[in-house]
């Protein structure tokens, strides 16, 4: 599921507006930015990889995967409202620099520790904490920052610009971090701190056109007592509104449940033997399927029964999972994942759709804030349940277990929330 969601409420055209197709080239920020960007996600993937593989070829434990999801979902979980408020109320470059110098020395110190192994896994678990800081800032900070780089009648464009290279990331990012394990984990580590140099190098490049559209900066006296009330009359909007409640709830307990990214290490390793190389072959199957359904969807668009849709396209994920779970054919667990992207990727587009639609103007920037939290966390903490049950009852059994509870969470949140499950127009979330 994806690991950095695009905000859609940030100010844009009207609906009526005409959309300049040329006009987002001509924003003279926005290259930069977006060069930066995939510079900063390449790194991510590529270290996820490295990290991964490195931590379980050390321990062959499964329970240390669950650690490193762990690691890095606490201080995203604790860290990750304060980010955005203080976002609101100071400069957002200056953060979102700061955020990828600490991402970026994280890498150096993982570089070190490569070379130096006799310091054990628990220097690595520590490095990943502060890498979780970093994250829980860098986030909020770039979906920020876009629309204060282009004109706002563009801004549409620029977000489905950007967010269709961040996909292809996710796709190149995991196969050359697998080819460059080969060479050592040291040398992959030092391209991961090269790439957060460069992102911040060309971010410097990136001039801040429309300063004016930053929200207004929230006083210091009562500031953290504010923030929290904000946080709480988003949740409670959520919880009073089945649409959207059902619908986040729906994304956060299938990738807790079924997701089965933590595993692919043990797979790669004990059940397909395919090595660092086919690792990264498997983490990029899932970028390639939403690729793929995305650009279906960017030309095809649909808005018909589009609560059974949403169902639909979960099971399948589950489904997938579950055929990847009792597959020893690495073309056929590829094809899996594939399916399993793709399909995430239709509910992805569904379940933005719906939130947006079902949030008045006044309450957006909270309701978003809760879901990023949701999606965005909601990764880590699955691989820490996935890891975990690996340890407990073996890495097959754990991949099937978490697979068939996904089909299990569909057919309760059908039933759960009937109003989600007949919801034929985006229209009618509203």
């Amino acid at each position: 599921m994806p690991a950095e969601p695009v905000s859609t409420s940030s100010p844009s055209a009207p609906p009526s507006a005409p959309v300049q197709r040329t006009g987002v080239l001509k924003a003279p920020g926005f290259a930069a930015f977006v060069l930066a960007r995939l510079a900063s996600v390449l790194a991510m993937q590529m270290q996820a990889v490295v990290v991964a593989w490195q931590v379980y070829d050390m321990t062959k434990d499964p329970m240390s995967l669950a650690y490193v999801g762990l690691a890095q979902f606490i201080p995203m979980l604790l860290l990750l409202v304060p980010a955005g408020d203080l976002i609101d109320r100071f400069d957002r470059k200056k953060i979102l620099a700061l955020s990828w110098v600490l991402e970026g020395c994280c890498s150096a110190m993982l570089w070190w520790l490569a070379m130096n192994p006799q310091h054990g896994v628990v220097w690595i678990y520590g490095v990943l904490v502060l890498f979780g800081c970093g994250r829980a800032f860098t986030g909020p900070a770039l979906q920020s920052l876009l629309p204060q780089l282009v004109p706002r009648e563009q801004l549409a464009q620029a977000l489905a610009t950007n967010s269709m290279l961040m996909r292809a990331s996710t796709i190149g990012g995991p196969i050359v971090g697998g080819f460059l394990y080969k060479y050592g984990g040291p040398i992959t580590y030092a391209v991961c701190f090269t790439c957060f140099a460069l992102a911040l190098l060309l971010l410097l490049r990136v001039p801040v056109l429309y300063a004016d559209m930053k929200p207004p900066q929230v006083g210091q006296a009562g500031g953290f007592t504010q923030m929290w009330v904000r946080f709480g009359a988003g949740i409670s909007f959520i919880r009073k509104h089945p649409i959207i409640l059902g619908t986040i709830s729906l994304d956060l307990f299938a990738v807790l449940l079924g997701g089965v990214v933590a595993l692919l290490p043990i797979y790669a390793q004990d059940v397909l033997h395919v090595g660092p190389e086919g690792l990264g072959l498997l983490r990029s199957a899932l970028g390639v399927g939403e690729i793929a359904m995305g650009i279906y969807l960017a030309r095809k668009p649909f808005n018909q029964n589009v609560g059974m849709r949403m169902f639909l396209a979960v099971a399948i994920f589950g489904l997938a999972n579950l055929v990847f779970s009792l597959s020893a054919f690495f073309w056929l667990s590829f094809v899996a994942l594939m399916v399993a992207g793709a399909a995430d990727m239709v509910s992805m587009y569904i379940r933005s759709a719906l939130v947006q639609f079902s949030t008045p103007d006044a309450m957006r920037g909270r309701v978003n804030a809760v879901n990023m939290l949701f999606i965005g966390s909601s990764n880590e903490l699955g691989e820490f349940r996935a890891g975990t049950s690996a340890a407990w009852v073996g890495a097959v059994p754990a991949a099937i277990l978490g697979s068939v509870s996904t089909l299990a969470i569909v057919g309760l949140w059908m039933w759960r929330f009937p109003s989600l499950r007949r919801v034929e127009r985006f229209e009618e979330a509203g």
